[in-house]
């Protein structure tokens, strides 16, 4: 690695409000970096400006600590780069809105349609095309570079990167973060003083280890003994799960109930997507349009952490020292000893020079172990529909999700959704 002074870090999508201010923000707060060159590329030049006049003023509220560029040239952005971060997509909220309610319409009991069910396999795909597009100019332009993959359905599309380029590649996902908040609200201990350690797959990971880090105390006794005396506090399927398999999840609901067919009649919550459209997005837009007009100004320094990952592993990889990393989506090898090699796996890691070194793990419970098997089985034949062009192979995914109600049903769903996105599909 060069000296850190000349690093450079391209942010792909930084138009996008959930994931450009929140990177910006993490990059300058990371003391290792300081003198680094930060590239905020997006194909949406009106969010990309309102993200790089966002960033400026955070760079400056900070004395400068690195440099800014921005462009909506992929060629321009990816030239000499050494590390490259992807959270992209089409039409996001639009899309969403289709995989959830058109496979709901025509029975499918998925609770959210994002990253499992039948609506997770038009995601993923959809992900997968664009993805993969742009791997081809990191290949072509930066071919050395390390791709941190933030993008959704995390499990296909980093194995997509991981089977079909030439690319060092790690997923990244901020669940755990979430998860240890919880855990530290109901056993009202402070966060950093909590060592939790989770394996499965991304969105359907489980603490193998919760414990105190003065003390060495393992606090699931205290977590089972919270949730007889408050069960109300927890979701119903995080209640339920925890008291089924013994071991209590990062997510919450909505993400571990897509994987789950039972899910439905445990929680009989919809999907706020709307509700969420607007909490989520318009409130992002609106708070960074606000800033980078000048409107309000914020405190930076005192910022809470942001729970993600990338800027700790280029920190780790630019200094070579050894850091800890919580959770990284890697393709199995023995680090969960009950799973398959090569499916997709989430698990902590340590950095190790300019590598990425996961932790073995203890066996899953065997029950979460099917699942997962199950789920990896789709995935990879989602991956290769994706990159093959293979309309048939997406088709029989969805046969074999168990989220899809019936054959004719599934018939029903792919046809109404391929309508709706086939120019974003990839066949």
């Amino acid at each position: 690695m060069k000296r850190k002074e000349n690093v450079r870090i391209v942010l792909v999508g930084a138009g996008g409000m959930s994931f450009g201010p929140v990177m910006v923000l993490d990059a300058v707060r990371a003391e290792k970096i300081r003198g680094s060159t930060l590239v905020l590329m997006d194909i949406n030049e009106e969010r990309l400006e309102v993200c790089y006049a966002a960033a400026c003023r955070v760079n400056r509220s900070m004395g400068n600590p690195i440099k800014l560029e921005m462009t909506t040239d992929i060629r321009r952005a990816l030239k000499g780069a050494h590390f490259v971060l992807l959270s992209t997509e089409n039409k996001r909220f639009e899309f969403w809105g289709q995989d959830y309610e058109v496979p709901r319409k025509h029975g499918s009991r998925q609770l959210m349609g994002e990253n499992g069910g039948p609506g997770g396999i038009f995601h993923a795909m959809r992900s997968i095309k664009l993805i993969i597009s742009i791997c081809r100019n990191i290949e072509k332009y930066s071919p050395d570079a390390f791709v941190l993959n933030l993008t959704n359905p995390m499990n296909p599309v980093t194995l997509a990167i991981n089977r079909h380029t030439s690319l060092k590649t790690v997923g990244l996902c901020h669940e755990l973060y979430g998860g240890l908040l919880r855990v530290s609200s109901f056993l009202m201990i402070p966060k950093k003083k909590i060592i939790g350690e989770a394996h499965g797959m991304n969105h359907f990971t489980w603490f193998y280890r919760i414990e105190h880090k003065d003390t060495g105390e393992d606090l699931y006794p205290r977590l089972r003994r919270h949730l007889r005396l408050f069960p109300l506090l927890y979701p119903p399927l995080v209640r339920y799960t925890f008291l089924k398999y013994g071991v209590f999840p990062t997510s919450t609901d909505s993400h571990i109930g897509e994987y789950l067919p039972y899910a439905h009649k445990v929680n009989r919550w919809n999907f706020p997507f709307h509700e969420f459209f607007h909490r989520e997005w318009e409130l992002r837009n609106f708070l960074t349009n606000s800033y980078a007009n000048r409107r309000f100004t914020l405190p930076v320094h005192l910022l809470p952490e942001s729970g993600e990952l990338p800027f700790p592993i280029i920190e780790g990889m630019v200094t070579g020292e050894s850091t800890y990393i919580g959770n990284v989506v890697v393709p199995n090898k023995g680090y969960i000893p009950n799973l398959p090699k090569g499916v997709m796996v989430e698990v902590a890691a340590n950095t190790v020079g300019k590598k990425i070194k996961p932790i073995v793990t203890p066996p899953l419970p065997e029950p979460l172990a099917e699942i997962i098997k199950t789920q990896s089985e789709i995935q990879s034949m989602v991956v290769d529909a994706a990159v093959n062009g293979d309309k048939k192979l997406a088709f029989q995914a969805m046969l074999k999700e168990p989220l899809t109600p019936n054959p004719s049903a599934a018939r029903k769903i792919f046809d109404e959704l391929y309508k709706l996105q086939c120019d974003y599909l990839p066949f």
